[in-house]
């Protein structure tokens, strides 16, 4: 693999999958940091190649060094644990709740009052994103001071800008704007200074640096080869792929978008925060075998939409059927890590397993294993 980073010449758009038509609905929706379908799509107009690409990415860089987002398993600088993790001992193992969904996550006792820290003179805000080093220290099972959730003198909370832009148009012969599609808003992306985009592709860019289009409205990015990302990318994988041998319980932190969707037998697809495959540890009645999954800490799912080709390369290609991924920063809890059905030798071949891994080639449901430490 190699990699790059990208850096905005401009603002940047990106509209999410919901519908939308000037006129009937006045507002676009907006993505940040663009999905694997919108970077696969400008990499094959810069390669001038259609075959399949394999993408690792989207992340964020700066400086050099990768970011990734912020686990949502944590509150503050405390870890949140699933209720039947807890001591037999804690009151909270007496909590009600539906087995047929994830286990509820609870902070421990002994961290509750964690979260309330004294302001601090400089007024630092909370990272949305960690950098490498931090990520590092996850893996590695380190404690993290309360500093590392913190941005640092030059980084943002979050490292890019919304801009909200108008878009109108003129009646010929008036000075109204057309009802049917002469006005809607948008937002634009603008990535702060020393920040770019980072990704991997498996086949080398010719002639960088070079500039390519990304996005919407022609707007453009600079692509240089960065080879210290790909040294960082391999360190992590080489401790991820070390916790996930040790076994025992263990997290698994989503760093990209995850899609996780299942065709049902009346042919209808449903996307579900955590993978199909992955059963949940506790269940309802003796006839069913536990699985692995104790639960995940997520958030609002992503709507996210490619384009469909037809066959006849002269016919305009029309949207995919939308999914809904996990956002990027989710983590699961399970009693031993598990596979993905889309990297399972053992998994049946088929159409089903051909769409999976087509995600995976996207960049999509890239997880970091972390071994968990009950301290």
């Amino acid at each position: 693999m190699f990699w790059y980073t990208l850096t905005p010449l401009d603002v940047l758009l990106f509209r999410d999958a919901k519908p939308f038509t000037p006129g009937e609905r006045a507002w676009a929706g907006s993505v940040f940091p663009p999905n694997g379908h919108a970077i696969a799509g400008a990499m094959r107009s810069l390669l001038n190649r259609k075959e399949n690409l394999t993408l690792k990415g989207t992340f964020l860089s700066y400086k050099k060094e990768l970011y990734f987002p912020r686990p949502l398993s944590y509150v503050n600088n405390s870890l949140l644990h699933p209720v039947t993790w807890l001591d037999e001992q804690s009151p909270n193992q007496q909590m009600i709740w539906d087995r047929l969904s994830p286990a509820p996550l609870l902070l421990k006792e002994k961290e509750s009052g964690k979260g309330k820290e004294k302001e601090n003179k400089l007024e630092q805000k909370p990272r949305q994103y960690l950098p490498f080093s931090i990520v590092t220290k996850l893996l590695n099972n380190e404690i993290l001071n309360p500093e590392d959730w913190l941005c640092q003198q030059e980084e943002s909370s979050q490292p890019w800008t919304v801009e909200t832009r108008s878009h109108n148009a003129i009646a010929p012969d008036s000075r109204q704007v057309k009802d049917a599609d002469g006005y809607f808003v948008e937002n634009a992306i603008r990535l702060h200074s020393g920040w770019s985009m980072a990704i991997a592709i498996d086949r080398k860019i010719p002639n960088v640096p070079t500039s390519m289009r990304l996005g919407g409205e022609g707007h453009r990015v600079l692509v240089e080869e960065c080879p210290s990302l790909g040294e960082q990318w391999q360190q992590l994988q080489q401790q991820s792929q070390r916790n996930y041998e040790r076994g025992g319980k263990s997290l698994a932190y989503l760093i990209t978008p995850g899609v996780f969707e299942r065709i049902h037998k009346d042919q209808k697809a449903v996307c579900q925060p955590y993978p199909w495959e992955w059963k949940l540890a506790h269940t309802v009645n003796s006839n069913q075998k536990p699985g692995n999954l104790v639960s995940v800490a997520t958030a609002q799912p992503l709507p996210i939409s490619g384009r469909i080709q037809d066959e006849n390369p002269n016919k305009p290609t029309i949207p995919a059927p939308q999914v809904f991924a996990a956002p990027a920063g989710s983590v699961y809890y399970l009693d031993r890590p598990d596979i993905l059905f889309a990297e399972n030798l053992n998994s049946q071949p088929g159409k089903a397993l051909e769409k999976a891994k087509r995600w995976r080639q996207l960049g999509y449901s890239e997880f970091l294993w972390i071994s968990y430490q009950d301290n």
